[in-house]
């Protein structure tokens, strides 16, 4: 089997650098089918390495420029041909990677994956799929931050993306999918979720479980969680946020007295796993389905545990051929969304 090709970009987020070469030293070491290609200042990332071991499976691509997250995304594009992000975009594009994994701006993430690397024929609008903890497992969070304005296709190409990548990256055959709404009843919701739920029933290939409230997210209840952007987004962030405020909460009552920290003690290695579990930097970036070649966006706070996974799941895409098998799925279904799009259009 050959190596897995993998595009860093190594000047994006708030902790480049250093985190994401060391991000990167730790995924060549787990894994050693793999050729990592670091982007961006030559001298920066060289002096990053010289922390480490010498390894063959990782190589620097000079790029002198940076896009920064204020600029607008469309123009850095265009113009900043020599930032890092921009070179990884197009090594994918060109076949000289693989995939790419950047913690930059999402926007410019988002357009250079539609203008660069370019859309699967017959895929209207590639979303971002993170996964999230769940008190079973994880499940896919599809979309969360590339689409805030949807229509009922678009969310039955999230729902057929996040089957496929579900079943074959993740292992979870037949996985759940379900429809992000304010009640459990199919008549509850706007308009997008009123006109998507009967075509989520009708769509032959995905197992739709129906509509399903944020509340019940966490339980683990579906696998495959479909929403527009803007919800998507909304709840990551509160997830985020409910879970760093909790496990704060927890550790200061913890230490507050000494019978709490005996009791702390007494369940120290029971509670590091549970918060392990709910770990989201257990499972890396979020990756743009739907593109001729896998982007991996991870988050600007991204540490080096975030990058080297995300690097890892670039492996699992490859191998599976997670394109190719988007490429005919939504071949096969051609058909229903063109129906569902003139039916939105009326």
């Amino acid at each position: 089997m050959s190596k897995t090709i993998i595009a860093l970009d190594c000047m994006g987020g708030d902790n480049a650098p250093g985190e994401i070469v060391k991000g990167a030293v730790l995924a060549a070491n787990e894994n050693k089918d793999m050729l990592i290609k670091l982007v961006g200042r030559e001298d920066d990332i060289k002096k990053e390495l010289e922390k480490y071991p010498s390894s063959d499976k990782l190589e620097i691509v000079d790029a002198k420029e940076v896009i920064e997250t204020g600029e607008p995304p469309v123009a850095a594009i265009r113009k900043k041909k020599d930032s890092s992000l921009v070179k990884c975009m197009y090594m994918v594009k060109k076949g000289e990677a693989d995939a790419m994994v950047s913690a930059g701006s999402t926007g410019a993430n988002l357009v250079g994956g539609h203008v660069i690397i370019g859309r699967i024929k017959g895929v209207e609008r590639p979303p971002l799929a993170p996964l999230i903890p769940t008190k079973t497992g994880f499940s896919l969070l599809i979309d969360c931050g590339a689409n805030v304005d949807a229509r009922p296709s678009h969310l039955l190409q999230f729902a057929k993306m996040g089957s496929v990548y579900m079943e074959n990256v993740v292992g979870i055959k037949n996985p759940k999918v379900a429809l992000v709404n304010i009640g459990a009843e199919e008549e509850k919701g706007n308009a997008l979720v009123k006109e998507t739920y009967p075509l989520l029933k009708e769509m032959e290939g995905i197992n739709f479980i129906g509509n399903i409230e944020a509340r019940d997210i966490p339980n683990g209840d579906a696998d495959v969680i479909v929403c527009e952007a803007f919800v998507g987004n909304v709840i990551l962030k509160m997830y985020e946020g409910v879970a760093g405020a909790l496990m704060g909460m927890v550790k200061e009552t913890m230490m507050s007295s000494l019978k709490t920290k005996i009791g702390a003690l007494l369940i120290k290695n029971e509670l590091k796993q549970t918060l392990k579990d709910f770990d989201a930097s257990d499972y890396g970036g979020a990756p743009m389905l739907g593109l001729k070649g896998l982007v991996v966006k991870s988050h600007g706070s991204s540490n080096a545990k975030e990058f080297k996974q995300s690097i890892l799941q670039c492996i699992a895409f490859k191998q599976q051929n997670i394109s190719g098998r988007i490429a005919a799925s939504i071949t096969a279904d051609k058909e229903l969304l063109s129906a569902s799009e003139n039916k939105t259009e009326e």
